[in-house]
């Protein structure tokens, strides 16, 4: 699937050279894009998709960077495993893109990531929060944080602002991000004097989770901790509220879709998980591009995937033009040298790993609608 974004090329820019001058490149800059436009995690790469579509819209009517628009190439890899891949594979040999952007779901960027190193391609992850993601090698970036603070996040607020000293975990064991974060929250939860009474475990897909919230239940806990995405958390909800446990849930930004009330409705009320940024938040530069966002996509309100999609375009939009050229060595030192790049979700510095440091933000569900509960500093 494409989608090419046309480039607004300025009358400026197609200006006779002198003689003997060598006309500066102004062909667009490619970037790639892969993102699950399909399949399972659709809402995740359909958001974050609208997010970086807008970005690149933006930077185009503003005349580009360097003298040079935007071309997206966007792939979909279907929410299936390999695809991404191949997709990776396909832009960086056929299209011959500067830089890749995606994916959002961890699995999936860590068949990307390798791809992208051994091609000296950057490649800037605007949500995966599994650690091992930028541990593939040097060219590899993202605009999240992490999932050991994440975790921690969850941990501290479970024990806290719930008041919570013995919980669940139910981790779903086919997915490196929910791994991943359950490990995070345990550490800290037990160092910091919490109990995991009780440990289950699901697989991506699965529809039924009753045995696993039976066994919770008669742990006696005081809150289940669920590390997944959207279509499984919102089940494990309504499964749980019918099995009668009263217990509050709280996970991840793997929560953070649409379809997370869609699918679980009134069994959401009350819970909570830690996500990158709430369109409720009052900063100038969140309203903005909350306004901007939905007059682009018919009134939709932009979610984290879609404020995260919108900061990778600018963030490497920004290290293109302290850069000064698309070289893919002097664009990867650029990226790892961004100090406090500002973005609609928040103030972003990259770290050592090329990680980024930056404040979480905590949602509850309440009346039926996600609410902005508070921030949370690393």
């Amino acid at each position: 699937m494409h989608f090419h974004l046309r480039p607004l090329v300025s009358l400026a820019l197609l200006a006779l050279v002198p003689a003997g001058l060598t006309a500066a490149d102004t062909s667009p800059i490619k970037v790639g894009e892969i993102a699950s436009l399909t399949g399972k995690e659709a809402a995740f790469g359909q958001s974050s998709h609208k997010g970086t579509l807008l970005g690149m819209e933006e930077l185009n009517a503003a005349g580009g960077i360097i003298g040079r628009t935007f071309d997206l190439v966007t792939e979909d890899n279907q929410s299936k495993a390999g695809e991404s891949a191949t997709a990776a594979r396909k832009l960086i040999s056929r299209d011959k893109v500067s830089a890749l952007l995606g994916e959002v779901a961890s699995s999936r960027s860590l068949e990307i990531a390798p791809i992208a190193q051994s091609s000296k391609v950057p490649m800037i992850s605007p949500a995966s929060t599994n650690p091992k993601v930028t541990a593939a090698g040097s060219y590899v970036f993202r605009v999240c944080f992490i999932d050991p603070f994440q975790g921690t996040v969850m941990a501290k607020f479970a024990k806290n602002e719930l008041h919570l000293t013995k919980v669940a975990v139910l981790t779903s064991v086919s997915s490196a991000y929910s791994v991943g974060l359950s490990k995070y929250f345990k550490e800290r939860f037990v160092a910091d004097g919490g109990e995991i009474a009780i440990e289950q475990k699901y697989s991506e897909g699965d529809k039924d989770f009753r045995s696993q919230l039976t066994a919770i239940k008669a742990a006696g806990v005081g809150g289940i901790f669920v590390p997944g995405y959207y279509t499984e958390a919102a089940l494990v909800a309504k499964q749980a509220r019918e099995l009668g446990i009263t217990a509050p849930l709280f996970g991840g930004d793997g929560w953070e879709a649409p379809q997370l009330l869609e699918i679980g409705g009134s069994s959401l009320e009350g819970t909570y998980y830690s996500t990158h940024y709430s369109p409720e938040n009052t900063e100038p530069a969140v309203q903005g591009f909350v306004k901007r966002f939905q007059a682009r996509f018919g009134g939709e309100t932009p979610d984290a995937m879609a404020a995260l999609g919108y900061d990778s375009a600018f963030f490497l939009a920004d290290a293109i033009k302290r850069a000064g050229t698309v070289e893919p060595a002097a664009v990867r030192a650029a990226l790892a040298a961004t100090k406090d790049f500002t973005g609609v979700t928040g103030h972003t510095t990259i770290d050592a790993n090329r990680n980024a440091t930056k404040a979480a933000v905590i949602v509850t569900v309440k009346d039926g609608h996600f609410k902005f509960l508070k921030t949370v500093a690393p």
